[in-house]
Parts: structure tokens; sequence; C-alpha cells
């Protein structure tokens, strides 16, 4: 399956939402800090509802620690920044999607580093700022899930419960 990744995270419903992402996709979710919050943090826990225990949930304690687990896989540093489309991309189970801060993205430290396989962006309007966090990053899943024929998924891909 896919490896979502946040790094510095600031948001704590943001990541909770992405908790929820992880438990309903399979995806890894990988977390690296500093976060800017506690994992008990009940925003986190109240966006993420009762997922928590169906989902897997990495905590890097900063990039270096991130980049041993990563780097043996490709990553896709999404940025506005890029010109590639994220939809451009062929997916493949293992890849990782990475995200920076809801504030300003990924720095440019992890966006010219070698490890990062490529840079993809979301399409947008012209003149609008971002997507949420939470939004971008289910966009992004979605995609590579979608691409993989939703592999691992249970019953007739649409029988989707919106709660």
């Amino acid at each position: 399956m896919f490896r979502l990744v946040f790094v510095e995270p600031r948001i704590p419903p943001n990541t909770g939402n992405a908790i929820r992402l992880a438990a309903a996709t399979g995806c890894e979710l990988h977390l690296v800090g500093p976060l800017a919050f506690d994992m008990s943090d009940a925003r986190l826990r109240r966006a993420g509802l009762d997922y928590h225990e169906f989902a897997t949930v990495v905590v890097h304690p900063n990039m270096d620690a991130a980049w041993e687990v990563l780097a043996s896989g490709r990553i896709f540093a999404f940025t506005g920044r890029a010109e590639r489309p994220y939809t451009d991309v062929e997916y493949r189970d293992g890849d990782a999607l990475m995200f920076g801060t809801e504030r300003t993205g990924l720095p440019d430290s992890i966006l010219t580093d070698p490890r990062i396989t490529e840079r993809v962006r979301i399409p947008m309007l012209p003149g609008r700022r971002s997507l949420n966090l939470a939004n971008a990053a289910a966009v992004a899943v979605y995609e590579a899930w979608r691409q993989n024929a939703f592999r691992h998924a249970g019953g007739p891909v649409g029988d989707a419960l919106f709660t």
C-alpha cells in the first residue's frame, strides 16, 4: 500500500482526518516531527473518530529518522512549486506521498533532496492559495489507490458509507 507522509504537521484535526484516511484506505501514515501537538490531543482524537485502532501511524522524531524508512521507495513531494500534475505519475505500492506543513508546505531542503523522486502538484484555479492539507492528502491517496484498482478494498467499489 501507499505511505502518506506529513512533515511537521501543525493542525491536530488535519492529522486526525489523515488517520481516518489511513484507516479507510489502508495506507500507512508517517508523521515527521517535531509535531506541533501531542498525539493524545483531543482535537486529533475527535477528527480521527474511532478509526485510530484501524490505522497504521508511524511517528518519526525528525526528518533524518524518516529518511531511513522512506528512502527505500519512491517519494513524491507535493508542492505548488512543481510543474507536473500528480495525475501524470504511475503510482506503485510502497510509494510515499509527502506533504509539508499547513502554512508553508515542504521546505527547500526537502524539495531539493536527492531522495525525492519527483515534485508534483495538485492543479487549482489561478489565485487560490492552497487546499486544506487533509483534503490534498485524500485527493492524492485516492488517485494512487484508483490507479492500482483499489487493491485490498473490500466489497464493490463505490459502496462507501459517509458519516
